[in-house]
């Protein structure tokens, strides 16, 4: 197996990159930050859970809407990257100005990482369609895997040195409030994420494209409405789709909700974000395996398995009682959410026409994307009635197995 090309590694390291946006502040720092600062305002912990879930399935049911426009419209030469960098800035830029926000405004704090998961989605999309481009469909699965599995590694980083400087003041080694501490994370995230996008804004170009004509939102409005009517040439394509929209709902859901949830539990927030550091370490050499046992048993199979693992997930969550059991989830988790993130990148890049690789990652973003809003909304709406967290994360069982299902019936790459 050849080493990584430059176009490759300049490709993995945007998970380098963005990675700790989604440790920092989809996961660990800001949903700690907002609950305390909603807890300070007298909002219920069922409530502030529920509005945050409210929150995440808002701010991506516009791009779940654009994605496939946008993507059509990228499809032209020269396009992906432009539509790349308004969102990569768009992301960078709102991750900063959370740390301008004063905590007794949450909501606008809710409104402002609104804008961050907008603007870290929308660049995921052209993201993850620049892979056709940077390599080979052989080694689509291992470059993706690799993708994952360094982000886990490079999010350590920023997140170590972010939760030194929290856990530092709350020991009140240094003469800082957590409340600044967090701040100051924000702008590590910011400058973390901007800094290691240059190898990718150097090295990265669109090779399969469209040609450019006139009237290109025109036309592409017609490409796309072409596409949707011949779905049935594509019967493979919107199958895993479909699996993909069930099972990744469940995965991004736990994600983006765990600390909420362990904070429900009673968890101390410095707990949470050991178990989450633990997290990330494991995940990083499981996502590469996951890459490297797909060659041999295939990508098909080791989604099964990382699908079966999330069920037990769900089902252990409903009964955990100890930061003990918070622990033994988040290392269930740790085994297999880079690796059928990865897989199912990948698995999707060998099922599409090349050329119109951002039209298609523009579908795939929009199943990915309202399958966030219906995985919080499941959670927030659970927990709301029962009063129970726990409940709400295991009603997520249901999803895992209805695309588990689905998936069963999607043929293989080669075979489709």
């Amino acid at each position: 197996m050849r080493r990584f090309s430059k176009e490759e590694n300049s490709w993995i390291f945007y998970d380098w990159a963005n990675s700790a946006y989604s440790i920092i502040i989809s996961t660990a720092v800001f949903p700690l930050y907002y609950k305390a600062a909603a807890t300070e305002a007298g909002v219920s912990g069922a409530n502030s859970t529920a509005y945050l879930g409210y929150t995440i399935a808002i701010a991506t049911f516009v791009l779940a809407m654009l994605g496939p426009i946008l993507g059509t419209i990228a499809d032209y030469q020269g396009y992906k990257k432009r539509f790349f960098t308004f969102f990569f800035s768009l992301g960078v830029i709102s991750t900063a100005l959370l740390a301008f926000i004063p905590t007794e405004q949450w909501g606008l704090l809710l409104i402002c990482y609104t804008l961050t998961a907008v603007g870290s989605a929308g660049a995921n999309v052209f993201y993850d369609a620049f892979l056709v481009d940077v390599t080979t469909e052989e080694r689509m699965n291992r470059v993706s895997s690799r993708g994952f599995g360094l982000g886990y590694i490079g999010s350590t980083i920023p997140f170590i040195i972010s939760i030194a400087i929290i856990v530092l003041s709350q020991s009140g080694t240094i003469p800082v409030s957590t409340t600044l501490a967090s701040k100051i994370a924000f702008i590590i995230t910011a400058v973390w994420w901007g800094l290691f996008t240059i190898p990718l804004f150097r090295n990265v170009h669109q090779t399969y494209y469209i040609q450019r004509e006139p009237s290109p939102v025109v036309n592409s409005f017609k490409r796309l409405w072409k596409t949707l009517k011949e779905i049935k040439q594509h019967k493979a394509l919107f199958m895993f789709l479909l699996a993909y929209f069930f099972y990744i709902d469940g995965v991004g859901t736990i994600i983006t909700m765990s600390t909420a949830y362990g904070t429900d539990l009673g968890i101390s927030s410095t707990s949470l974000l050991i178990v989450l550091f633990a997290t990330q370490v494991v995940a990083a050499p499981f996502a590469i395996l996951y890459g490297r046992l797909s060659e041999r048993f295939t990508g098909k199979k080791m989604l099964y398995v990382g699908i079966f693992i999330y069920i037990i997930v769900c089902i252990y969550s409903y009964f955990l009682d100890s930061t003990l059991d918070f622990w033994i989830l988040a290392m269930l988790v740790a085994t297999s959410q880079g690796g059928i993130q990865a897989l199912s990148r990948s698995y999707f890049a060998k099922l599409i026409p090349k050329k119109n690789a951002n039209e298609f990652f523009g579908f795939y973003n929009i199943f990915g994307k309202f399958a966030s809003i219906m995985g919080p909304l499941l959670v927030a709406i659970t927990a709301q009635v029962t009063g129970n967290s726990s409940s709400g994360v295991f009603s997520l069982v249901l999803l895992f197995i209805i695309g588990l299902v689905i998936l069963s019936r999607v043929p293989e790459p080669d075979q489709a």
